[in-house]
């Protein structure tokens, strides 16, 4: 991935990531041009499509001759994933704030001027933290596991990590870039940079149209990247629990060697024997699958190949 950036020209770039979105983006263009006119500063808006299999790319197109002062448009090859994708729109900026908008219209745009405000005040980061979540309870459930388990084991304190409404000093974002890998998590990696980061109540509204394309299965794909790419935590923990349980299981073979020794041999123990059996196999399993996650991130990154393959650029 190139590491060239263009020279900040303008105040404000946005940066909003398109998968399947072909119904949202004309709900989006309604609220967020004007939205950014009334902040009154110079601004570039960057739609990164992220390999869409509907008409997003049509529609992004046609929106970009409606707005060629300010629009420029990313078409990625395939489907990398959202924060591969802003990772690549993040290389096309030339403002000195970068905000990062989701394309569903949960997060106002209207509320893009309070973040880019206290960025201008001093702080390097400012993330949205949604006030009144319009989510389905299971993932609100999901998206408070995620937070504590995150905090706890990494460190980094944010109140809503799932909040892609953030706004980024420019050296935040070319350090992002820099040092992203290849699974990028962009907020919890702008908090490990930051000095002064700051998180205040935006709104959060039902999404405009279409459905999510984050199911169960890839959020806790993505908090799992988001642990074990910001921590050896869980190796450790897996170390300790191992230890116990070589301890315990060392008991037992004493204590089962002795016993045959004074009382003699026994039979009814024996599905006990085979039930510790299992819980060893089954812990050393997941550990070993522990372990090849981490092994799995070294490879990755071994073989660099780009997470991002850039096939238009409308500009």
């Amino acid at each position: 991935m190139s590491m060239r950036y263009p020279i900040a020209t303008l105040a404000l770039s946005i940066v909003i990531p398109v998968y399947n979105e072909e119904k949202s983006l004309p709900l989006l263009e309604e609220r967020l041009f004007p939205a950014l006119d009334k902040l009154q500063k110079s601004y570039e808006v960057i739609f990164v499509n992220d390999g869409s299999k509907d008409r997003s790319q049509d529609v992004l197109a046609e929106l970009f001759e409606r707005h060629r002062k300010h629009v420029r448009v990313v078409n990625l090859r395939r489907n990398a994933g959202q924060h591969p994708a802003i990772i690549a729109a993040f290389q096309q900026t030339r403002g000195e704030i970068i905000v990062t908008l989701d394309c569903d219209l949960q997060n106002p745009p209207e509320d893009i001027g309070k973040l880019v405000d206290l960025v201008e005040k001093g702080h390097d980061i400012a993330g949205g933290i949604r006030a009144i979540r319009q989510d389905k309870s299971w993932r609100k459930t999901v998206s408070m596991l995620a937070n504590k388990i995150r905090e706890r084991i990494t460190n980094i304190r944010m109140i809503d990590q799932g909040s892609m409404l953030r706004a980024y000093r420019r050296y935040i974002v070319e350090q992002i870039v820099a040092t992203a890998g290849s699974s990028p998590y962009i907020p919890a990696i702008a908090h490990y940079l930051a000095s002064n980061p700051i998180e205040i109540p935006v709104g959060h509204e039902e999404r405009a149209a279409g459905v999510s394309q984050y199911t169960v299965y890839k959020l806790l794909r993505l908090n799992f990247d988001l642990i074990t790419s910001f921590s050896i935590v869980p190796l450790q923990i897996f170390t300790m629990v191992g230890m116990a349980l070589s301890g315990l299981s060392t008991l037992l073979v004493i204590y089962m060697g002795l016993r045959r020794l004074i009382v003699g041999p026994e039979v009814e123990g024996v599905f006990t024997l085979f039930a510790i059996l299992f819980l060893l196999i089954s812990v050393t399993m997941t550990g070993l699958g522990l372990i090849g996650e981490y092994i799995g991130r070294i490879y990755m990154e071994v073989r660099q190949r780009p997470p991002v393959v850039i096939k238009e650029l409308l500009e």
